[in-house]
């Protein structure tokens, strides 16, 4: 059934004319993103009030007013703070098996769904505003704040402990993994992971105890560990949301859960191991809203940028990014492609998996178990009439061969190789089998890159690095003295390791004509390293030297990302 439009309701209601509805529409377009409602209020033109009555229309809800409503304290057990701050809603009935919620954002479908999937009951959804919201949860979970800790003691002891033993048959995994604790715990964990801009959670079983490991800015960090004995609980209920095979735990399996958090979809790639103790399970977690997929907001220096701009409006050729996994190879390509995304360009991507799905590309998944591969969907794709290709890795020679014919036939092919430097990928073409003239005549560029994590802005403090730290640098100790250094003490904004946020460091080599004849020649990586330095490439040191200069990251984090060679 098709929703009335918001616009339409407030001027059935009598709250705006027609030609206000007009106004507020033009200054929508001035702020992407800004729902209607919102540009309304901000113009003067209607209440929150009126607002709130209107989205109820048109969801079919009722409205509440929470500042007269009384909520039972077991209702604010059921949804912990994090789970009602991240989906802005405040939880205020249980009758029988049906929890209502106030949602400051009913226009996000998908919101009830993942409560249902997260709370194991029945959610309705009832219509407030994001003020009336924010405030109700800061009243109400005063004192009731929830951590993982909390929740791990619950189980590990006490009344609530008990009651969850004599309830569950402790060593049926199938039934405790529906039971309120560890669909609560879990919740917490995939939640404050979200919260945090995390992009892996580990779960791991061991001999004497169950780890879970939250990865943020390339980063491992330990959570509490939940009690042993309830490993297959928890591996079992994320099979379960991942829709996987709870009986089989002989075998690998993958699946996904699919998240809907403020109107943006967030997947979780779920990836299950067998292992010595137990199945051990990684979930990645792919958020569209924590990867920006801008050429700006990559971390590129201006003459780079301005240099990998040009390289990749070239007509064809091949444009390869290298650089170790985790490197954001993948971030800078979606990138390069979300920026020449234009009706007039047919662009098609092959990737393994594909991590983000972009309007206006057409992606083509790899599955190696019925032969779809690298070179069997480069072949299918060049049948497509495309004008750019993304081929997610060359892998061997076969990929590379048609990723070399389809830049010869006229196309600009971007792809990934893993190799530390730039010079290197050369070396790796030739190892793969790839003629030199055949290297010479297609590649256009190679870019090498790293991610580094920046220093906290809220724990930024001054330092005076000794000589021995200094020395890392490769540098003489009295020009680096010239400079300021600083560290991150750590804070509670950082989880006190000093660090938040990554960015990038670029080592960008244009293949010019001087380059192609030292290829032809065999020349070794070390001497086109050196002479693409004295043509002006900025090696991965370099550059993370500027990042260090400038305040922004630190000597150990530039000494571990970078090989040393990189200044020879």
């Amino acid at each position: 059934m098709a929703v009335r439009k918001l616009g339409q309701i407030l001027i059935d209601l009598g709250y705006m004319s027609e030609d206000t509805l007009w106004d507020v529409l033009e200054q929508q377009k001035q702020s992407p993103g800004e729902v209607i409602g919102r540009v309304a209020v901000r113009m003067g033109v209607v209440t929150d009030a009126q607002v709130t009555e209107a989205l109820a229309e048109q969801w079919g809800m009722p409205v509440v007013n929470l500042e007269e409503t009384t909520i039972p304290p077991k209702v604010i057990e059921m949804v912990p703070q994090t789970m009602a701050e991240i989906y802005k809603i405040m939880p205020i009935s249980l009758k029988g098996d049906v929890l209502t919620v106030a949602m400051a954002e009913p226009q996000n479908v998908g919101t009830l769904d993942d409560l249902r999937n997260f709370l194991g009951v029945e959610v309705r959804g009832a219509v407030s505003n994001l003020k009336d919201v924010q405030a109700a949860v800061e009243k109400n979970y005063a004192g009731h704040e929830d951590s993982i800790e909390d929740v791990i003691s619950e189980l590990e002891g006490g009344d609530e402990y008990n009651e969850f033993a004599n309830a569950f048959d402790l060593t049926n995994p199938e039934e405790l993994a529906d039971a309120a604790p560890i669909r609560k715990l879990l919740n917490m964990v995939m939640l404050l992971a979200i919260k945090d801009q995390a992009s892996d959670i580990h779960f791991e079983p061991f001999e004497d105890e169950f780890k879970i490991r939250v990865k943020a800015d390339g980063q491992l960090y330990e959570m509490v560990p939940p009690p042993r004995h309830l490993a297959n609980a928890i591996v079992t209920r994320i099979k379960v949301m991942a829709e996987l095979d709870i009986a089989e735990r002989r075998l690998p399996q993958d699946g996904r859960i699919e998240l809907n958090v403020g109107g943006n979809r967030i997947d979780l790639r779920v990836s299950v191991l067998p292992t010595l103790f137990g199945e051990c399970v990684v979930m990645r977690v792919l958020d569209k809203t924590v990867v920006q997929l801008d050429l700006n907001k990559i971390g590129m220096d201006t003459a780079i940028l301005s240099q990998f701009r040009q390289i990749i409006k070239r007509p064809n050729g091949i444009v390869l990014v290298t650089g170790p996994t985790g490197s954001g190879k993948t971030t800078t390509l979606y990138s390069a492609l979300n920026e020449l995304n234009e009706i007039t360009e047919k662009i098609i991507t092959t990737e393994d998996p594909i991590e983000y799905d972009i309007d206006g590309l057409v992606q083509c998944p790899i599955n190696a178990d019925i032969d779809v591969t690298f070179a069997s969907c480069l072949r299918a794709i060049l049948r497509h009439d495309p004008d750019k290709i993304l081929v997610g890795e060359i892998r061997d020679y076969e990929t590379a061969e048609i990723a070399v014919q389809a830049a010869l036939t006229g196309h600009l092919v971007f792809s990934t190789l893993h190799t530390n430097d730039a010079p290197s990928a050369i070396t790796r073409l030739r190892d793969m089998g790839v003629p030199a003239f055949l290297i010479t005549a297609t590649v256009e560029a190679i870019q090498a890159q790293r991610l580094v994590r920046k220093i906290c802005t809220g724990c930024k403090t001054e330092f005076d690095p000794s000589d021995d730290l200094l020395m890392e640098l490769q540098l003489p100790i009295e020009t680096a003295r010239k400079y300021k250094f600083y560290y991150g003490k750590g804070c509670t904004t950082c989880n006190n390791s000093g660090y938040k946020g990554r960015t990038g460091i670029y080592e960008l080599m244009d293949i010019t004509d001087d380059i192609r004849d030292m290829i032809t020649s065999d020349a070794n990586v070390d001497d086109i390293r050196n002479f693409a330095r004295t043509q002006g490439m900025t090696t991965l040191r370099e550059a993370g030297l500027k990042l260090i200069f400038d305040g922004v990251s630190t000597i150990d984090e530039i000494v571990r990302e970078t090989v040393l060679e990189d200044v020879g």
